[in-house]
């Protein structure tokens, strides 16, 4: 069986939910569409995304067209949930892009291409809303060239937009209106992307509509061009032609024919949790099989240098089936399978082997935090619980507890993911809670070196070993990086773990109360009394040594900042070059186009939202601002600081009361 694997992804309210629910109708999978309005769409299944008109988790449902599995992801389309999105798309075999005929490219919508542009995932892209009042499809097309690729080729041209009757033509294959512009149009961009066919063209032959949409497929398949359709999804015009399209220029698998002989390769790309506790893993097979009651390998990483860390046995194991999840024995390559039970896997495991069509992506680490604390204290517990759930399915929920005060910290990447986690502690685990506000999360680099030591007997050490440490700047990026300038024989081995061990943990909050990194640590002095030293004498008295040594040191904080573009009109620059300077943006040198400026640089995180919230207001509603972390600058003004989740070593007397109690008497 042939199947392809295709992502319907767009920006927010330009109808992506609504023209997966009318593919869904044309496929007879559901007989009346649903409605984000109504809150009654198949895809959309969390009650917030009923309640917003959102999608917030990416859904998967599967149709036939004659021979064909088709698997749509339906993905969510605000800039909170892009991570959702990149894990998903680096599983498909193409794409539909849906753009506005109103509001048109949006940040996100740029976003989005760029990803799959990156990727080169096939893609089509979608122009919707048509009927509705301000549309105008030839303006949005000349923005999509201008803005997002200037190799796309309309198959379709709005009639009567902006009305209750509007509907779509065929454009002009025969050049009889027009004057050929649509044919010489199309054979201008295919030419640019393929030799032989620029040859062919610039010395005269004539092509048919069937040379054309086969020269238009090929192209198509490769991500050289990308297809575009017109249509109104909430009225279902235009979308008999998609599905068509869908068939005619996507890519498909050949199914196991095509990896014939191949072992078992498949990447985890989502993973739910059902009723009872059981976990679901939705895994894009690449080659081989997945086969109920067989043991697989899994290995984590991302790479094909990744590591093995253990085997699962396939207990049960459902298929995609026309809009249903049905059980199986077996999932053949290029389909999607979910296999349950298998509690060790998480997002980006691979089961079997690594295959070399797989896609790595990156994931962006959020720069935004909050603490977020139960309405009954009595949760705190099942609050935690549940949080550890959320992260298990979604690997960017970064969950951290404070030891002293039970303080519980995620997280984030924006405003909207709160109202989620609220949402799904509420509707899932019935669990009420509420957020603090939301700050950056800062770094910490040593400034110098600075070393600090305490030896055994001595006055004042407490403990039984001896422990030196030298810190000094590391280089760019290097995390910390921890040596020996003893030998390795100088203790018992579990005693060098338990320092190294220590020296992470206690690394984990600064001078400032932010983790250091970019930093050297060298222990340069060790001892131990046989047999009274212990490795919790070596795991106590490594945070007083190294952050004395760290002290003497000093470090500076470096604040996240993210990188932007930022497309406005002339008119608009001045107010943006003077806003941009209020927040000490870094701004690269401005560029002219088509009377349009860009400019692009970077902004400090705790100001981005404040900032892109204020855009349209001097733009006249024409500005375009995208931004995403881009790495970390130094504070030079008021340096911020973060409160300890524990004892701090610097103040040696508190330290020291608090674990009075554990620390044994030397003899």
């Amino acid at each position: 069986m042939n199947t392809i694997n295709i992502g319907v992804l767009a920006h927010v309210d330009a109808g992506k939910t609504t023209l997966t629910e009318h593919i869904l109708h044309e496929a007879n999978i559901v007989g009346q569409p649903g409605s984000v309005d109504k809150g009654d769409t198949l895809t959309d299944s969390m009650e917030l995304e009923r309640k917003r008109g959102i999608t917030i988790k990416a859904s998967a449902v599967s149709f036939m067209l004659g021979d064909l599995k088709v698997n749509v992801l339906d993905t969510p389309g605000h800039a909170d949930f892009i991570s959702e999105v990149e894990r998903s798309v680096r599983v498909l075999d193409g794409a539909i892009l849906v753009v506005s005929a109103v509001e048109g490219v949006q940040a996100q919508t740029k976003v989005l291409m760029k990803s799959l542009m990156k990727l080169r995932i096939p893609t089509i892209i979608f122009v919707n809303k048509i009927d509705r009042s301000g549309a105008d499809s030839g303006k949005v097309i000349r923005t999509i060239r201008e803005k997002l690729t200037d190799k796309v080729i309309p198959l379709y041209r709005g009639s009567r937009e902006g009305t209750n009757d509007a509907d779509i033509d065929d454009c002009d294959w025969q050049g009889d209106r027009d004057g050929g512009d649509f044919v010489e149009s199309c054979m201008e961009t295919l030419a640019l992307q393929d030799e032989r066919l620029l040859d062919e063209y610039v010395n005269g032959r004539t092509f048919a509509q069937e040379d054309l949409v086969g020269e238009i497929a090929t192209q198509a398949r490769r991500a050289d061009v990308y297809p575009l359709f017109l249509g109104a999804a909430a009225k279902g015009i235009g979308v008999k032609e998609l599905i068509r399209g869908i068939e005619q220029f996507l890519p498909s698998n050949a199914g196991a024919g095509s990896c014939t002989g191949a072992g078992l390769s498949g990447v985890v790309f989502k993973i739910e949790r059902e009723a009872v506790g059981e976990k679901k893993a939705y895994v894009r097979l690449f080659s081989g099989a997945i086969r109920l009651r067989e043991e697989v390998r899994i290995w984590n990483g991302s790479g094909a240098d990744q590591g093995e860390f253990g085997k699962g046995k396939i207990k049960k194991l459902s298929a995609l089936v026309n809009g249903k999840q049905v059980a199986a024995d077996r999932i053949e390559a290029g389909d999607i399978g979910i296999v349950h039970g298998l509690q060790e896997l998480r997002i980006g495991d691979v089961l079997g082997e690594w295959n070399d069509r797989m896609r790595t992506v990156e994931l962006e680490e959020p720069n935004l935090e909050a603490v977020i604390q139960p309405w009954y204290s009595g949760d705190v517990h099942r609050l935690y619980q549940a949080l550890i759930d959320m992260a298990d399915e979604d690997p960017l929920i970064w969950i951290s507890r404070d030891p002293q005060s039970q303080e519980i910290y995620i997280r984030l990447f924006g405003e909207v993911q709160k109202e989620v986690i609220q949402a799904v502690l509420l509707e899932k685990y019935g669990i009420a809670a509420e957020f603090s506000k939301t700050s950056v999360i800062c770094i910490e680099k040593p400034k110098g070196c600075g070393a600090a030591r305490a030896v055994i007997s001595e006055d004042g050490n407490l403990f039984n070993g001896t422990v030196g440490f030298r810190v000094e700047p590391g280089a760019e990026n290097s995390g910390m990086v921890y040596g020996l300038g003893v030998e390795l024989g100088s203790l018992p081995l579990p005693f060098h773990h338990a320092i190294e061990e220590s020296v992470l943990e206690t690394l984990k909050q600064g001078l400032y109360g932010w983790r250091v990194t970019d930093i050297k640590v060298t222990l340069t002095d060790s001892g131990y009394s046989s047999p009274v030293s212990t490795a919790a004498d070596f795991r106590k008295l490594t945070p007083l040594v190294l952050m004395e040594a760290l002290s003497r040191a000093g470090t500076d904080v470096y604040e996240p900042m993210n990188g932007f573009e930022f497309t406005l009109p002339a008119s608009g620059l001045g107010t943006a070059l003077f806003q941009l300077s209020k927040v000490k943006a870094e701004l690269y040198d401005p560029m002219l186009s088509k009377e349009e400026y860009l400019l692009t640089g970077a902004i400090p995180a705790r100001v981005t939202e404040p900032f892109k919230a204020k855009v349209q207001s001097y733009t006249e509603g024409e500005g375009m601002f995208i931004s995403k972390p881009v790495g970390y600058r130094k504070v030079t003004d008021e340096v911020p600081t973060r409160k300890r989740s524990d004892y701090n070593p610097l103040n040696k007397k508190e330290y020291l009361m608090h674990i009075m109690g554990t620390v044994r008497k030397r003899v």
